[in-house]
Parts: C-alpha cells; sequence; structure tokens
C-alpha cells in the first residue's frame, strides 16, 4: 500500500494540510473532512472529460490521506517519518504487530545510532589568537627628544605581547567527549605553552564530570578531574582537584566552588582551595556595563585579605587607561587585536578609540556586510526553488485543477451564506507581503485563495489549523523558503472584516477585532 501511495503524491505533501485538521484529530475529525472533500472532489459530480480526470486525481489523493491518518499504525508511521517511512519495505517499525508507542520507541532508538555516528565525524575547533599592539607613540611622545635621531619622524608600533590557544572537541558519543587543547604565549621576550588532554561526560542535564591530563615546558604533568552541577537553576558547584608534577615532587591541589547568581548582574561564590596555597574565600561580584564591583575576604596561607574594589568608566584621569581592538570571528576562530593607545585621557586617542571604529563598523555593514549576506541567501533561496520546481509546478497545477473543481460548491455555498447574512470571502491572498518601506523593492508574491477559502466556509465559520496552508486544497507555495502569510477580506452580516495571519498560524473567522470600522 505505501508504495502505491508513493507513485501519486509529492514526497512534502502534508496529509493534515490537505484535510486541514489538526495533528491531534480525532477519527471523528478526520471522518467529517474526509467526506466533506470526497463530497467535492467525486468524479461522478463532473461530466466534463476534462473535470472528471482532475476530480480522480485529487479524490483518490484525499483518500491516500485518510487512508494514511485513520490507521493508527500508519499515521504513527507517517508522524514519525513522512511519506519516506510509509514507502520503506524490511523495516522493523512497519510490523503490523508493533504499536504506536513501540515505533516511536524504535524510532527513538535508530535517532539516537544516527546522532552517536554523526557526532562521531565532527570536531569542534576553537581558536584565539591574541597579538597586543603598543600603538602609545602615536599620541603620547615628546617630539624633541628624537630630532636626531634617524627614522624618529615615524611613530613607533610594537607587538609587545602574543597569545595562541586552540582546542579541537571531538565528540565520542551523546554523552563522552573528548577535548584536546594547546596554548603559547610570550611577552616581552618571555613566553611558554601546555597542552592539554580531557574526555568529559556529561551524567545528566544538571551536570558533567572531566578527567584532564595535561603537560606544559614551565610546569610538570598535571593530572585532573573537575566536576560540574546545577543545584537549582540559580546555583551551582564546582570541584576541582588536581596532581601537578614538578621539580619539588607530587603538589595535590582541591578547589571547591559554589555560587549563586543573586540578580541579573550579580553573582556571590564560596571557595574552599587545599593544596599549596590553600585558602577559604567569599566574594560577591556586580558587573554591569557601566561599571565591574568586587567585595572578597579571604583566610589562607599565606595570604589573608580583606578586599572591596569598583571600576568606573574614566573614574581616574592620571590612571585611565584607553584602548582600541580589533575582534575578527571566523565560524569558531577568534582574532584579536588589543591596541594600547595611551596612558593618559587624550582626546585624539578617545575619538580614534570610540567614534572611529563605530563608523567603520557601520560603513562595512552598509556597503559589505549586509549587501553579502542579502547576496547569499538570495543564492539559497534561488537553489531551494531550482531544487522544488517540479514538486511546485506539480502543486500548482494541482491547486488550478482543485479551484475549478470548487466553482458549483463555491456557488451554492455563496447563496446560502448571502441568505442568512453570513460570511462571505470578499477577497483572499496567500504569500510573501511587503509592507516595510525598507523592503519596497522586493517583489510581491502572492496568489489569489479566494475561492479555496470560501469552499471550506461551512455555518458562517472557516477554522484552519495550526500548519502550513501551502497545503490546503486550492493552495500552493509562491515563493519557497519565505516567509508568508494569508490575508483575507471577508463580510460577515454586511460588515467588512480584514485579517491577516502567518503561515503556520491556526485562524477562525468571522471575530469581532476583525472588524474595519466605517471611519477606516
Amino acid at each position: 500500500m505505501a508504495a502505491a501511495l508513493g507513485e501519486e503524491a509529492p514526497d512534502n505533501e502534508d496529509y493534515y494540510s490537505l484535510l486541514n485538521v489538526r495533528r491531534e484529530a480525532s477519527q471523528e475529525e478526520l471522518k467529517a473532512a474526509y467526506r466533506r472533500l470526497c463530497m467535492l472532489y467525486h468524479p461522478d459530480k463532473h461530466r466534463d472529460p476534462e473535470l472528471k480526470t482532475q476530480a480522480e486525481q485529487l479524490f483518490n489523493l484525499v483518500h491516500q490521506a485518510y487512508e494514511v491518518l485513520s490507521d493508527p499504525q500508519t499515521r504513527a508511521i507517517y508522524d514519525i517519518y513522512g511519506r519516506r517511512g510509509l514507502e520503506m519495505e524490511g523495516w522493523e517499525v512497519v510490523e503490523r504487530k508493533r504499536t504506536p508507542a513501540e515505533i516511536r520507541e524504535e524510532f527513538e532508538r535508530l535517532q539516537r545510532e544516527r546522532e552517536e555516528r554523526r557526532l562521531q565525524q565532527r570536531t569542534n575547533p576553537k581558536g584565539t589568537i591574541s597579538v597586543g599592539i603598543d600603538a602609545t607613540d602615536l599620541f603620547d611622545r615628546y617630539d624633541e627628544e628624537y630630532e636626531d635621531v634617524p627614522g624618529s619622524s615615524f611613530p613607533q608600533i610594537e607587538i609587545n605581547k602574543m597569545h595562541i590557544s586552540q582546542s579541537i572537541e571531538a565528540p565520542l558519543t551523546a554523552t563522552d567527549t573528548a577535548i584536546l587543547s594547546g596554548n603559547l604565549s610570550t611577552q616581552n621576550g618571555n613566553g611558554g605553552g601546555s597542552i592539554n588532554f580531557a574526555l568529559r561526560r556529561v551524567t545528566s542535564a544538571k551536570g558533567w564530570g572531566e578527567l584532564e591530563f595535561g603537560a606544559g615546558d614551565l610546569q610538570g604533568p598535571l593530572f585532573g578531574l573537575k566536576i560540574f552541577r546545577n543545584l537549582t537553576p540559580r546555583c551551582f558547584i564546582t570541584t576541582h582537584c588536581a596532581l601537578q608534577f614538578s621539580s619539588r615532587g607530587i603538589r595535590p591541589g582541591l578547589t571547591t566552588v559554589l555560587a549563586r547568581n543573586l540578580d541579573k548582574n550579580t553573582v556571590g561564590y564560596l571557595q574552599w582551595r587545599w593544596g599549596i596555597q590553600s585558602a577559604m574565600n567569599t566574594s560577591i561580584v556586580r558587573d554591569t556595563k557601566s561599571s565591574h564591583f568586587t567585595v572578597a575576604m579571604q583566610l589562607g596561607i599565606p595570604h589573608s585579605f580583606m578586599m572591596i574594589s569598583y571600576q568606573h568608566k574614566f573614574q581616574d584621569e592620571d590612571q585611565t587607561r584607553v584602548k582600541g581592538s580589533l575582534k575578527l570571528n571566523r565560524a569558531s576562530q577568534t582574532y584579536f587585536f588589543p591596541i594600547h593607545l595611551t596612558d593618559q585621557l587624550l582626546p585624539s586617542a578617545v575619538f580614534y578609540a570610540t567614534v572611529g571604529p563605530l563608523v567603520i563598523y557601520f560603513a562595512m555593514h552598509r556597503l559589505i556586510i549586509k549587501p553579502y549576506l542579502q547576496a547569499q541567501k538570495e543564492k539559497e533561496l534561488e537553489k531551494q526553488r531550482e531544487s522544488t520546481a517540479s514538486d511546485i509546478l506539480h502543486k500548482k497545477q494541482e491547486a488550478e485543477a482543485a479551484v475549478r473543481l470548487m466553482q458549483e460548491s463555491v456557488r451554492r455555498i455563496i447563496e446560502a451564506e448571502e441568505a442568512r447574512m453570513g460570511l462571505i470571502v470578499v477577497n483572499a491572498w496567500y504569500g510573501k507581503f511587503v509592507n516595510d518601506n525598507s523592503r519596497k523593492n522586493e517583489k510581491v508574491k502572492v496568489i489569489d485563495v479566494t475561492v479555496p477559502l470560501q469552499c471550506m466556509v461551512k455555518d458562517s465559520k472557516l477554522i484552519l489549523t495550526e500548519a502550513s496552508k501551502a497545503g490546503l486544497p486550492g493552495f500552493y507555495d509562491p515563493c519557497v523558503g519565505e516567509d508568508k502569510s494569508l490575508k483575507v477580506l471577508y463580510q460577515f452580516r454586511g460588515v467588512l472584516h480584514q485579517v491577516m495571519s502567518a503561515d503556520n498560524e491556526a485562524l477562525r473567522i468571522p471575530k469581532q477585532s476583525h472588524r474595519i470600522d466605517a471611519d477606516s
């Protein structure tokens, strides 16, 4: 049966939308929708040979939809796999003895296996390259001291530090991940590096554990264990124990942190650290766009202290440092170039560190980034249109045939609704509407769906379910891959009403809120 169905309808046919029923529709709702469409498309109601042929095709399609959805077994397969699931042979899921619940369990098992295979073939590389640039000579120099030095007319810009880090995540299963990371740092001619390997397992939705192995040129091998767990939605705990091997022997260490979000910008911490520098620490950190406040108290060996720290932008002119930076993101790689402009608050440095980057950003976004993203979107849409062109043409022809078959029924429905001052669809359009002035150059792509909607009116009511309206009888998708809406102008009790509905939004008319005021 499933193979035969696949010869008639496209793979993307939505049976629920075709019958205009909810996905949770009962057998009674399915039967009522099926009977109504059968009366509309029954071949014996049409004498014209061409209309009769079109009616047969649509009648068969409606029958296929009802046959699939009315059987709990095939409906469960269709809900999970779509039409392709009905066409497959030899799968466990098509065994007649299985219940819908067992089919879903089988589907979830196969999904987990496919997900694990996919994860095994995927890595998640992340990297950061940070290059510190000292450009203070541009704004803060004593020219008279360099008059006799060759090349002194040009400001000296130097790279004074660099940091490179890279990590690769390789998911082994849906819960296990291997992480390989390394870093290299240098500043003023001195530097070092390290490499780390970790295995992380997600134990539940609330926590994970991680084993860590590392080594570096400044320190010896490191073995560690880290555990993270959410205690409540606003509270979490982390524990990290490690063994550091060095020329002085083995140095064990244990750190436990209990943290709680006090509000959106404030976090409180309780920390206990045991090892070379054992200590107990409590702190509250508040970080906002304009300030950073920290209060902390520590009792430890060898350091015990109390600290209150408050930072505010331009708080102290003598100690303020203005910095600019260039940050580029490409995929998961980050390139960061902090530029040290001056140790003093100079107007020229402030201008180049604030206004300059903003002007450059908005210019690049307007002239380069936005046109590029728009061009990429258009290319993707064009590819999607080309790949679905034959299906869309088939749906268009099917919709046009359905509209022709609906004409007689629509005439009778309108007569009945006019007699009772009921619901009459004056005009209805479906597709892409352009109302925003910023998008006035875009082309409107809509189709007239007045007849199909009027045909669905029953007892002065029109009810559309929460599904794409492109699958409704007499509809098709006029703009593949783009946002679509349904606009309806209708008359109820002699008064005009109008409503605009999103593609996947449920719609019920008439409604008082749709009424068009006389002043409008």
